[in-house]
C-alpha cells in the first residue's frame, strides 16, 4: 500500500503491541473488583452510626429529605475511607448544559496552624460546593458578570473513587444550580422527574388496591455503540481531532456490505481494551453485561443491565469519559460522534426505560396473558398516551447537529417518531378499540429439527430495529438517543411526560362510582386505544410509504434540529414540565437556546474545519498530482507521442469544483443573520449543503489522485488496519 510519509508514519504506527496487564485477571475475578471503589450500602452501613445509616438509606429508598444534622458524620465516614484508599481531594462531579461532565477538586489538607496541615472534610463541604457559574452555557440565566452557581450533593447517586497513575480522588455526584435557583444541569430535572413520576405512578398503583407501596423508580439501561481505531490515524485527522467526525473521505472499496463485522469475532486488541474497561467499570460499581462488534468495521457496543435512572445517568457519564480513557492506553482513540465515517453504520445510544418498585416489581411486565393484566394495560396506555402527545419533544429531546447525521437514515430510527409493540400488544390494543380484550396471542415453542437442540421459547412477536420507540418485552428501548449525548434529556422527558399520562388517567379512574372501577379502567384504555393507536406502527420506519402514512396519521416528521427544537419550549411542553415542578418555561427557553447554539458552533467548527484542511492539505496535494500529469502530457507531445490528458481534464475539473465550493463556503460562513433560529437556519440550509458539495469533489479527487500523493489517512486504512 503505497502512502504519503505521514500516512506511511500513521500505518507504521499502527502495529498493536500487546499492554502488559494491570490487573491479574486470573486472581482479580471481576465479582471481586465489583463496587470496590464505591461508597456502596455495606460500606455505610459499616461505618455510620445505626441512627445515621437508617437516615441516609431512608432518603435513598424512600426520597424522604435528607437530615442535615447526618451531613458531618457522613462526611468524616467518607473522608475515612477515601483516605483509606489513598485519596488526596474530593470532586463534586456534575452535568452543566455543555453535555460532558464537569469536576472541581479540592484538596483535604488544610494548614494546622503550626506549620503542618490536617485532612478535613466537613458536612458543609459534602453537601454544597461552588464552581463558577458564568462560563458554562445558561441560555441568558447567567451573564458573564453573574458567576455564582452552587453544587448540591445527591445522596441518591454513590460516591466513588476516581484512581488515577499518580492519585486518588473522592468523587461527589452532584446537582448544579445557580446563585438564583435556576437549572442549569441535567441531573436536577432527572431528579425532579423521577420524583413526579413516582407520585403519579402511586396513585395509579393505590387504585388497583395496593396498600403496601414502595417508592416507584424510572430504571434505565443505554446501550452505548462507539468506534475505536488506531490513535495514529486519529491524530493525522485534524477533522477527527476538532469535530469528532471526518468531513472528508470516499468510501473505501470494502465496507459493511458483506454483514461481516456484526457480532462477528472481536480483535484481540480491542478485546483485551474491554476487558480493561469493564474492570475498571466494575471497579465504580457500573452493571455492563454485554458487548460486541456492531454493524461497521471498528464499531462495537456496550450495554449495562439497566437500574435506578438517576445512577444510570452517572454512569453512562462514566462509560464515556472510561471508554475514551482506556482506549488511548491501547494506542487506540475511541470516537463516539453519531456518525464519523460517512457511509457505514453510524452509532447510537438505545435506552432502555421501564419503571418499578420493590413492592409491585416491574410495571411494564405483562405477563403471559396481558389482556387479563389490566394494571399493565393502564401503565401501557400511559406510555402510548404520553409518545403520542409528545412525539416532538422526545424529537427536539435528542436533537443536535451530529445526530442529525443518522436519524432518518436507513441505519437508525426514522426523525418520526412512533412506537412498536410487537404483534401480542397490537392485538390487544385493537381489542381495546372495540370495548374489551378478551384474548392474547401465545408465544409457543420453536423446534429446530435437530435431536440435540433444545426446544426453543418463541416471544410472542417480533422486534423492530427500526423503530424509535419499541416495546422489548418489559421495558421500552429509546432508540433515536445520540451516541454522544447524555441520556439525562431524554430521561427527565420520559419521566415527565408519563406522568402527566398517568395523572390524567388517576384523574380519570379516581372519579370512578363505588363498584365500578373496572368499567372505569376499560374506558379509560378503550379512550387511549382509539385517540392514540395512531402512533403504534409495527412496520418499516425506513420505508417511503411509512413517510406518507406518518403524515396521514398526523405524526410530527422533524428531519433536522431546526425543525425540532421550538418543541423544547412550546405551549405544550411548559404546561407539562410546569405543573410537575421539572423545569420552568424560561429554563426550558435557556436549554432551547443553548440547542441552539451548540448547533450554530458545531456547523461553524465543522465549516472552518473543512476550508482549513482543504486549502492546506488537499488542494496542494492535488496540485502536486496536476503538476506532474501536466509535465508528463507536455512530455509526451514533445516526444512525439499521443498523450492521454483525460485524467489531467478531470483532475483539473475536480480541482476547479473543490476551489469553487471552498469560495461559496467562505462566502456563506461569513454571512451574518441576527437571531439565533435565523442562525440555525442558515448554517442548516446554507452552510452544510455547500460543505457537502466541497465533500464530493475532495472525494472524487481521492480516488483518482495518486495514492503516495493524498495527505489524509483514507477509510480503508482507518477501519481495516491493525486491530
Amino acid at each position: 500500500m503505497s502512502a504519503s510519509p505521514s500516512r506511511q508514519a500513521a500505518i507504521a504506527a499502527a502495529n498493536y503491541q500487546r499492554v502488559s496487564n494491570t490487573l491479574d485477571f486470573q486472581d482479580s475475578h471481576n465479582a471481586v473488583l465489583f463496587g470496590r471503589n464505591v461508597f456502596t450500602e455495606t460500606v455505610m452501613q459499616a461505618r455510620l452510626p445505626k441512627a445515621v445509616y437508617k437516615s441516609l438509606k431512608k432518603t435513598i429508598e424512600t426520597g424522604s429529605p435528607l437530615d442535615p444534622t447526618t451531613a458531618d458524620v457522613v462526611a468524616l465516614a467518607l473522608k475515612d475511607w477515601a483516605l483509606e484508599h489513598s485519596a488526596t481531594h474530593y470532586a463534586h462531579i456534575f452535568q452543566p448544559l455543555t453535555g460532558i461532565t464537569a469536576e472541581k477538586h479540592d484538596s483535604f489538607l488544610e494548614p494546622d496552624g503550626r506549620g503542618g496541615a490536617v485532612a478535613e472534610f466537613t458536612g458543609k463541604q459534602l453537601i454544597q460546593g461552588e464552581p463558577d457559574a458564568s462560563s458554562f452555557p445558561s441560555g441568558g440565566i447567567r451573564a458573564t458578570f453573574e458567576a455564582r452557581g452552587y453544587t448540591a450533593w445527591d445522596v441518591t447517586s454513590p460516591c466513588y473513587l476516581l484512581e488515577n497513575a499518580n492519585g486518588v480522588t473522592l468523587c461527589i455526584p452532584t446537582a448544579f444550580v445557580s446563585w438564583t435557583g435556576e437549572v442549569l444541569d441535567v441531573k436536577t430535572p432527572i431528579l425532579r422527574s423521577m420524583k413526579a413520576l413516582d407520585e403519579q405512578a402511586r396513585r395509579i398503583l393505590k387504585l388497583f388496591g395496593h396498600t403496601n407501596v414502595a417508592m416507584v423508580t424510572a430504571t434505565a439501561g443505554p446501550e452505548q455503540e462507539y468506534f475505536l481505531i488506531d490513535r495514529s490515524f486519529f491524530l493525522t485527522r485534524p477533522d477527527l481531532v476538532s469535530s469528532g467526525r471526518t468531513l472528508f473521505g470516499a468510501k473505501p472499496p470494502k465496507g459493511q456490505e458483506f454483514e461481516d463485522q456484526y457480532f462477528g469475532v472481536i480483535p484481540e486488541r480491542v478485546l483485551a481494551f474491554m476487558h480493561e474497561s469493564e474492570s475498571e467499570m466494575y471497579k465504580l460499581g457500573i452493571p455492563v453485561k454485554t458487548r460486541h462488534n456492531e454493524v461497521a468495521p471498528s464499531q462495537y457496543e456496550i450495554a449495562p443491565i439497566y437500574e435506578n435512572a438517576n445512577v444510570a445517568a452517572d454512569h453512562q457519564q462514566q462509560i464515556m469519559i472510561l471508554l475514551k480513557k482506556v482506549a488511548r492506553k491501547y494506542g487506540l482513540e475511541c470516537l463516539l460522534h453519531e456518525k464519523p465515517f460517512a457511509g457505514v453504520n453510524g452509532s447510537g445510544k438505545h435506552l432502555n426505560w421501564s419503571l418499578g418498585n420493590s413492592t409491585q416489581g416491574n410495571l411494564l411486565e405483562p405477563g403471559h396473558t396481558p389482556h387479563e393484566n389490566m394494571q399493565f394495560l393502564v401503565f401501557c396506555a400511559a406510555v402510548i398516551r404520553a409518545v403520542h402527545r409528545h412525539a416532538g419533544l422526545l424529537r427536539a429531546a435528542v436533537a443536535s447537529a451530529s445526530n442529525d447525521h443518522r436519524l432518518g437514515a436507513n441505519e437508525a430510527p426514522p426523525a418520526i417518531i412512533s412506537i412498536f409493540l410487537g404483534d401480542q400488544l397490537t392485538d390487544v390494543f385493537e381489542q381495546l378499540k372495540k370495548g374489551v380484550a378478551k384474548s392474547s396471542k401465545k408465544s409457543g415453542t420453536m423446534h429446530l429439527g435437530v435431536d440435540t437442540l433444545p426446544v426453543l421459547p418463541k416471544d410472542a412477536g417480533d422486534r423492530n430495529r427500526t423503530s424509535p420507540f419499541a416495546f422489548t418485552g418489559n421495558k421500552f428501548e429509546y432508540r433515536a438517543v445520540a451516541s454522544n449525548q447524555s441520556i439525562g434529556t431524554p430521561l427527565a422527558v420520559l419521566n415527565t411526560i408519563m406522568a402527566e399520562s398517568l395523572d390524567y388517567i388517576a384523574t380519570k379512574l379516581e372519579k370512578a362510582a363505588k363498584g365500578k372501577f373496572e368499567a372505569a379502567v376499560q374506558a379509560v384504555l378503550t379512550e387511549i386505544a382509539k385517540e392514540h393507536s395512531a402512533v403504534i406502527f409495527n412496520g418499516n420506519g425506513y420505508s417511503e410509504e411509512w413517510h406518507a402514512e406518518a403524515a396521514k396519521r398526523g405524526l410530527p416528521n422533524l428531519r433536522t434540529t431546526l425543525d425540532a427544537l421550538p418543541v423544547l419550549a412550546s405551549k405544550e411542553t411548559v404546561a407539562a414540565f410546569e405543573k410537575y415542578g421539572v423545569l420552568s418555561k424560561r429554563e426550558l427557553e435557556a436549554r432551547r437556546d443553548i440547542a441552539y447554539e451548540q448547533y450554530c458552533k458545531s456547523v461553524n467548527v465543522e465549516a472552518n474545519l473543512v476550508i482549513e484542511i482543504a486549502w492546506t492539505k488537499i488542494v496542494p496535494a492535488v496540485t502536486r498530482y496536476q503538476t506532474e500529469l501536466a509535465q508528463n502530457v507536455a512530455a509526451l507531445k514533445a516526444a512525439g507521442v499521443a498523450a492521454d490528458a483525460v485524467l489531467l481534464e478531470q483532475i483539473t475539473q475536480g480541482l476547479s469544483d473543490l476551489k469553487l465550493g471552498l469560495a461559496k463556503l467562505a462566502e456563506e460562513r461569513g454571512h451574518h443573520v441576527d437571531g439565533l433560529v435565523a442562525e440555525t437556519a442558515h448554517y442548516c440550509n446554507k452552510v452544510l449543503p455547500i460543505m457537502l458539495d466541497v465533500r464530493k469533489a475532495a472525494d472524487f479527487l481521492e480516488g483518482i489522485v495518486a495514492d503516495d500523493l493524498w495527505p489524509l489517512p483514507t477509510y480503508e486504512e482507518m477501519l481495516f488496519i491493525s486491530k
